[in-house]
């Protein structure tokens, strides 16, 4: 170069130390070392090659641009050098030019990266089993694994807002614990834990999103006095509708289910499963029609999803979804079996013990019933997915991956049906949430570790929560280590106490807070809860750890933020050791506070830390591991900071809106079963206004000339009213009588179900038919008449059984519903012999009837059997009910085989 440039000389040094002061010094230090390396090795420094080769390909624009806005800033006009500042414009823009060009071809190779798999997959018309599973696992490692990323924040909105669309009523349940809106008593006992803050503010979360109309979230109505009265309303309101939108809002609606008098644990409510059943049926069919006369015109807004969440309340949903004919989604929240696993690894209980105290089988059987209904089933985690449900027989990953091939590709999928999982990991609502700076805003802190202390505790301004805390703790100013979590036996907290009390580095350096929810007496509380929490204390004292460790009775839900807090002012951790977390939402809310974090392996956590980089996974079983784990982080202090970083940095990547959004999307992809008109009565019509009135016309003549007059000229009242009854009532008779098409049975007080075919060798109905009919009809008369109502159930044809009771001289008037050909048809002979239409479309779901039927004749034909043996009986064949002749070698005889499919 020219001896007159030695500026650039300068502005390159000015830039090696601009980079070296920025927030990536391990990479300004890099380069240096490099550049030092190549003065030692003796080669001649060439400034025009390293700028090129160094400071364009390495260095972020933003350091250039704030290096060239830098020297328009300092310049003068005594010292001014216009190619100073032109080179640092070029200089900028080239940088960005090149990063530029570098994003376009990435774009242009995945583009073709992408083309060249779908091209691939189309061109196999027909694989194998073997090799859809390797297409599928090929599409995984492009597609599904951006698809399912648990990252909430997408570019793409697949769900849309338009408010035009057609109204949606979404219906939740969750059965067990304690819900309601406000003071939720979480950590009271099992049942009440993050499970019913969930679903509590994915209700609220729902009726915001647009398109959503109503959301009910369905539970227990508790009217103990061992609870708060606020369990015991039938209603109560979650969220207000919003003004101009037309929306209902979201509510609790509690269902009156098991002793009205007393709290039921949820391994102690599987009796009363039929019972809530019937509760919700009858509220989603009165909800349906009257949102239908608000909205629609007069007809039904059905649910569009029908949401279970844990084992019991996804067995009402399946029943619910089967009787409606909706579709069903599915949350686990905890599984059966996976819980069973960890619970024989501890090695405290044995089988018979884990299944008297849990109900797990009950409950494992219940989880499989609602996986066997869903149509989706939402994770929080591919852990779930991978580690939990695969150990379920009605889901395997392989399998479910092939199927959903076959059906992309409209290949049979030979009746077999699987639930789509997906990972949509829990929102939460960061409006409430404030973030300082720990250095920052300590005055509160040091007041209550500081001299003045007591006066310090009687400031209104400082939150009563963090008085509690600190008076446990002789030294408040250490790190707090923070485990918010129910006293249950499989949040683990007793292995935590025990690394830290055998962990004297710990001990010195950070205090233990336990926030293990609400007691009054221990001894009043369950079996469980009971134990962990006499086990704590039996800890505490066996360590000597009073004055080091923090367990407060009591706390309301909206100082759980206070808690956080303060554990961030003290620069502390929070751990969740739990044996298994599905997901761990207590871990997003402390990185919503910037508080780095130590969780269990098992679960939801592993996702939530390789989104976050906020903290370190655990051996739920390894105490030791805890303490080391607990102890890097408090003890390095760069290791903080960057965990609080990284936790402030990425966690927009969870929230409520756009997890709704993503939830929608995929009940819209997946959504198989669409509820129609179902549930009504035929309407009576209505008479016209004249010949309404011709009687009570009629009445009023009659009154004037026999009615008693009083002196005023006045009818009596009471002989008045007398009259007009029995007009009308004798009207509305005559009407029903002329009017056959408005009859409808009304609700009964008893059914009769007839189950029987009396045939003869002939084919031929006998006698003992006419006479079982007869007898169980004389029985029911005894009981009431017009209170009990008839229904025949039969494997014959609808001709057939008319016939055959036409023989038996029984009117077929008689029956509330006729079930012909083996349960696949109803008819209501009241009706006029009406098919039910809604049946027929619940029974067609998941209907394999092609391949059963191409399989009969193969599996039911003997080794070595003649081609006759077994035919089709088309007179009696019907689209539900498959009809053989099947010839017997043994007896030389042909005898009819029904098949219900």
């Amino acid at each position: 170069m020219a001896a007159g440039n030695e500026w650039l000389h300068g502005y390159l040094e000015a830039i090696l130390d601009v980079g070296s002061k920025t927030s990536k010094k391990q990479e300004g230090k890099h380069r240096i070392t490099r550049f030092d390396d190549k003065q030692k090795k003796g080669k001649l420094f060439c400034p025009t090659k390293y700028f090129v080769e160094e400071v364009v390909y390495s260095f972020d624009e933003s350091d250039l641009y704030k290096t060239w806005t830098k020297v328009i800033a300092t310049r003068n006009t005594r010292d001014r050098n216009n190619r100073l500042e032109n080179m640092c414009w070029r200089i900028w823009h080239l940088a960005r030019k090149k990063k530029q060009i570098a994003w376009d071809d990435e774009q242009k190779l995945t583009n073709r990266r992408l083309e060249r798999e779908k091209g691939r997959s189309d061109a196999s018309d027909d694989l194998s089993e073997g090799s859809e599973g390797e297409k599928e696992q090929g599409d995984t490692n492009i597609s599904e694994s951006i698809k399912d990323t648990p990252i909430i924040n997408s570019d793409t909105q697949i769900w849309p807002d338009d408010e035009k669309s057609r109204s949606l009523y979404i219906v939740l349940i969750s059965i067990h614990g304690l819900v309601r809106g406000e003071n939720m008593e979480l950590g009271r006992d099992s049942d009440t834990g993050g499970q019913v803050k969930y679903v509590v503010e994915l209700a609220r979360a729902l009726a915001n999103t647009k398109r959503v109309h109503r959301v009910d979230l369905l539970t227990r109505q508790i009217s103990s006095p061992e609870v708060d009265s606020s369990y015991g309303e039938p209603v109560e309101m979650l969220s207000c509708p919003s003004d101009g939108t037309g929306n209902c809002g979201a509510y609790i609606i509690r269902i009156p289910c098991g002793p009205r008098d007393k709290y039921v644990p949820k391994e102690s409510l599987w009796p009363y499963i039929p019972e809530f059943v019937d509760g919700a049926f009858n509220h989603i069919v009165n909800m349906a029609r009257a949102l239908g006369e608000e909205v629609a015109g007069g007809n039904p807004i059905w649910p569009y999803v029908i949401h279970g969440h844990y084992a019991d309340a996804g067995e009402v949903a399946a029943h619910l979804s089967g009787a409606l004919n909706v579709p069903m989604v599915l949350t686990g929240h905890s599984l059966g079996r996976n819980k069973f696993e960890q619970l024989l690894k501890q090695g405290r209980l044995s089988k018979e013990d884990i299944n008297a105290t849990y109900n797990i089988i009950r409950r494992i059987g219940a989880e499989e019933l609602g996986l066997d209904a869903a149509e989706m089933v939402v994770t929080s985690t591919r852990q779930e997915i991978d580690k939990q449900w695969g150990l379920y027989d009605g889901f395997d990953l392989k399998l479910e991956r092939k199927l959903r091939v076959r059906r992309q590709r409209g290949v049979s999928c030979l009746g077999r049906s699987m639930p789509r999982m997906v990972v949509i990991p829990p929102g939460m609502d960061f409006s409430n949430v404030t973030i300082q700076d720990p250095m920052e805003s300590d005055g509160d802190l040091k007041s209550l570790i500081g001299p003045d202390r007591v006066r310090a505790q009687n400031n209104r301004n400082i939150p009563p929560i963090w008085n509690e805390i600190m008076r446990f703790l002789t030294n408040p100013h250490k790190p707090m280590i923070l485990a918010l979590s129910r006293p249950d036996p499989k949040k683990n907290v007793t292995t935590l106490l025990k690394a830290f009390g055998e962990c004297q580095a710990l001990r010195e350096l950070a205090n233990l807070v336990l926030i293990l929810g609400n007691r009054d007496d221990i001894e009043e509380m369950s079996t469980n809860s009971s134990s962990v929490l006499i086990t704590v204390l039996k800890l505490l004292d066996k360590y000597d750890l009073y004055g080091q460790v923090a367990y407060p009775k009591h706390h309301k839900q909206s100082e759980v933020h206070q808690i956080y807090c303060l554990a961030a002012k003290t620069k502390g951790v929070f751990i969740n050791p739990a044996l298994v977390e599905p997901f761990g939402l207590t871990l997003i809310e402390a990185a919503a506070y910037g508080l780095p974090v130590v969780a269990t392996k098992n679960g939801g956590p592993v996702d939530i830390l390789k989104a976050l980089h906020n903290g370190l996974l655990i051996d739920p079983h390894d105490h030791q591991a805890i303490a080391d784990a607990l102890l890097k982080l408090v003890a390095d202090k760069n290791l903080w900071m960057e965990c609080r970083k990284n936790s402030l940095k990425n966690i927009h990547r969870f929230s409520w809106t756009e997890h709704c959004k993503n939830y929608l999307s995929h009940i819209e992809h997946c959504c198989n079963r669409h509820p129609t008109i179902r549930h009504e009565s035929l309407p009576i019509p209505e008479e016209p206004m004249s010949d309404s009135l011709k009687d009570v016309e009629n009445l009023s003549l009659r009154f004037s000339i026999e009615g008693e007059l009083k002196f005023n000229g006045e009818l009596d009242n009471a002989m008045r009213q007398k009259e007009l009854i029995e007009a009308i009532t004798k009207k509305m008779v005559s009407s029903h009588n002329n009017d056959s098409a408005g009859y409808y049975p009304g609700r009964r007080q008893g059914l009769f179900v007839i189950a029987t075919d009396c045939y003869n060798n002939n084919g031929e109905y006998t006698e003992s038919l006419q006479s079982t009919i007869k007898n169980v009809m004389q029985t029911g008369s005894a009981l009431g008449l017009g209170s009990i109502g008839y229904v025949f159930l039969t494997g014959s044809s609808l001709r057939e059984t008319m016939e055959a009771l036409k023989c038996c001289q029984v009117s077929i008037e008689e029956f509330d519903a006729l079930v012909c050909n083996s349960g696949s048809e109803l008819y209501y002979p009241w009706r006029d012999t009406a098919g039910d239409t809604d049946y027929e479309s619940h029974i067609e779901y998941r209907w394999p009837g092609e391949n059963i039927r191409s399989m009969v004749t193969r599996l039911a034909k003997l080794e070595g059997g003649n081609e006759d043996d077994i035919m089709e009986h088309a007179g009696i064949w019907s689209s539900r009910c498959c009809s053989y002749n099947v010839k017997s070698t043994a007896n030389d005889c042909t005898f009819l085989m029904r098949i219900l499919m």
